[in-house]
């Protein structure tokens, strides 16, 4: 199956399913000689795995890291760091109705159709599982990037209707996304999001919503025209996590409306800019302004309620989704946006060194 790899310096390969023994991945491209706090690393994985709150899915899953190479005495030796996470909660039997059943808005079908031989389990390779590894990945590379004064934060911005205004931008404590199970900014409109996911559930139904992601110290210079723009790299990482529709930089689609005039970004005499429309980014280069971009997540595919679908066969049938699921993912998509966003600006950023050295 290709497709498993992202990244060209600084590069992932993750493998493994939902209900396999484990999930793992390679890590090649990670600086040699750098000391990593492993227990941050599991930090980052607990603020991913499930069962952490009432509004996500009950599965119980520890998600230990064990490193198998690359690390040795605490430091990198510049070897492929290899990793696994082991599965513990596995419910397979949840599956066997799906076995020869598509669930509507799932990779079922697809995934049928294209292999001819899939692993139903829990979604099996297209479960959202797999973005484990890249928490691991970006774990390490926001590590490496905390030395260079990059910081990466992300958060929660919008529930369903609930969201974030930009007259609110100025009011977010960052110091509170850890201490509520949505992780948004502003404690009002975390309780009136939490409400509705726990609404929801109890309805059979689920919800989507939008995480805003903010890189500051990012330098000037990173990103390769013409087809490797940064911005379209992040937009690639992104939308490459499970249930991610949209993605927007900067004034995103807001600009539409906008005259020149008004969102042009005016220099500074520092280099800087008086406005931030540009996102951080101009021409696919970093201007050295905060990236800042909104990632839009669908409502979970899986429902308890009755659904019209088909069988392998093209049979109508109706289903009810069983097992444990997420009423919305956002609240735990947050650390796997902050690791795509990592992982990106890393191999970036390792690049650009590259260059400055022809």
């Amino acid at each position: 199956m290709a497709g498993s790899s992202f990244g060209t310096i600084f590069k992932l390969t993750t493998f493994g399913e939902s209900h396999g023994i484990a999930i793992g991945g390679i890590l090649d491209g990670v600086p040699s000689n750098f000391e990593l706090d492993i227990n941050e690393i599991q930090l980052e994985l607990d603020r991913r795995k499930p069962g952490q709150s009432a509004i996500v899915t009950q599965r119980k899953e520890s998600d230990k890291i064990q490193f198998l190479s690359g690390i040795f005495e605490g430091k990198t030796t510049g070897a492929p760091i290899g990793f696994t996470i082991h599965n513990e909660d596995q419910k397979s039997t949840d599956y066997d109705h799906i076995k020869d059943t598509f669930r509507p808005s799932h990779a079922d079908y697809t995934y049928e159709k294209k292999y001819g031989h899939r692993d139903y389990r829990g979604g099996g390779r297209s479960s959202a599982r797999e973005t484990a590894s890249r928490v691991v990945a970006g774990a390490i590379a926001k590590q490496i990037l905390v030395k260079q004064n990059i910081h990466i934060q992300a958060y929660v911005d919008q529930v369903g209707s609930i969201k974030i205004n930009d007259s609110d931008l100025n009011s977010l404590d960052y110091s509170v996304i850890e201490l509520n199970p949505v992780r948004c900014p502003i404690p009002s409109k975390a309780i009136e999001m939490e409400e509705l996911i726990k609404q929801v559930r109890k309805e059979g139904d689920t919800i989507g919503g939008c995480i805003r992601c903010e890189i500051k110290g990012v330098p000037v210079g990173l990103g390769e025209p013409v087809f490797d723009r940064l911005n379209a790299e992040l937009g690639k990482a992104m939308l490459s996590i499970n249930a991610a529709k949209g993605f927007e930089y900067g004034s995103g689609f807001s600009g539409v409306e906008m005259r020149g005039s008004k969102h042009n970004d005016e220099f500074l005499e520092n280099g800087k800019t008086k406005t931030n429309f540009s996102g951080g980014i101009q021409g696919g280069i970093s201007n050295g302004m905060p990236i800042y971009f909104r990632v839009a997540f669908k409502p979970v595919a899986t429902i308890i309620q009755e659904q019209n679908t088909i069988d392998k066969y093209h049979n109508s049938e109706k289903i009810v989704g069983k097992g444990r699921h997420d009423p919305c993912v956002v609240p735990r998509a947050v650390p796997i946006v902050e690791s795509m966003a990592a992982i990106v600006i890393l191999d970036y950023l390792l690049k650009f060194n590259a260059t400055l050295l022809k």
